[in-house]
């Protein structure tokens, strides 16, 4: 048997929110992941985050949404996004958008 490594490229996009003076308060990133079963690249949305006093106004959902607008424009097929047991609020905003609970997610920290 043998075993071959192949690396793919895959792209992350950014995007941020920014106060007044500039300083950013929220942010969230869209990474597309290529794979041989598809032609179209899913979506990974990762590190959502925005700043605690800024929190309730509205901005997580616009981050959110932009991502979501970025997958649809990258032909995404799918929007995988992810969060801990312990932020029932970020779930209700998830579903909000038509995200549904699906599978499990597993991790090792190194």
């Amino acid at each position: 048997m043998e075993i071959n490594r192949i690396t793919n490229s895959s792209e992350m996009i950014k995007i941020e929110i920014k106060d007044e003076s500039s300083a950013i308060i929220g942010r969230a990133s869209l990474f597309l992941i290529f794979n041989d079963l598809h032609i179209e690249p899913y979506g990974l949305m990762e590190d959502v985050f925005v700043e605690e006093k800024y929190r309730g106004c509205g901005y997580g959902k616009q981050l959110v949404g932009e991502i979501i607008t970025i997958a649809q424009e990258k032909k995404c097929y799918k929007l995988v996004a992810q969060s801990r047991y312990s932020k029932p609020k970020v779930h209700e905003l998830y579903k909000k958008f038509g995200f549904k609970e699906h599978g499990l997610n597993f991790r090792i920290d190194f």
